[in-house]
C-alpha cells in the first residue's frame, strides 16, 4: 500500500460538483494499493496511520496523533500514486492493483481508520474527484508499505 498524507485545517472532495466528503482539521489521505498487497498490509497502513505523531502538542512539537486531536481523515482512492516515471514521458500505472482489488483495500483501509474511532470521510473509488485542502505547516509525508 502506498499513501501520501497531508495534515490540513480542512479538506473536500467533489465529484460532479457535489460535495461527497469533507473534514476540518485532520489528514487527507490519498491511497493506492499495490500489486500484492492485501488486507493486512491495509490494516497496518491504517493503524500506522492513525497512530502517526505529527500533531503539535502544548510545546509546539509534533507529538499528537490523530486520535489524540480527535481530528478526522478523509481517505482517497489515487492509483496515479503507483506511477512509473522512469522511462518516457507518459507514466506507466501498471504496479498498482487491479481495479477490484484496489477498491476493495482502499474501502478495507478506511473502514480500519473508521472503526479505530477516526470520523473518516472518503471520496468515490473510480471517479473523477476535485480534491481541495489546506496543508497545515506544511506537513505532507509518503508511506510506502
Amino acid at each position: 500500500m502506498r499513501a501520501l498524507v497531508q495534515r490540513v485545517s480542512e479538506a473536500a472532495v467533489r465529484v460532479d460538483g457535489a460535495v461527497v466528503g469533507e473534514i476540518g482539521p485532520g489528514l487527507l489521505i490519498l491511497v493506492c494499493a499495490m500489486q500484492g498487497d492485501d488486507a493486512a498490509r491495509a490494516a497496518a497502513l491504517a493503524d500506522k496511520i492513525a497512530r502517526l505523531r505529527i500533531f503539535p502538542d502544548a510545546a509546539g512539537k509534533m507529538n499528537r496523533s490523530l486520535r489524540d486531536t480527535g481530528g478526522a481523515a478523509l481517505v482517497v482512492s489515487q492509483f496515479t500514486l503507483a506511477a512509473d516515471t522512469t522511462r518516457g514521458n507518459r507514466p506507466g500505472f501498471s504496479a498498482a492493483a487491479a481495479p477490484d482489488i484496489g477498491r476493495a483495500l482502499y474501502e478495507h483501509f478506511a473502514d480500519r481508520l473508521d472503526a479505530s474511532g477516526i470520523p473518516t470521510a472518503r471520496g468515490i473509488f473510480a471517479a473523477d474527484m476535485k480534491v481541495a485542502l489546506v496543508n497545515d505547516g506544511p506537513v505532507t509525508l509518503w508511506f510506502d508499505m
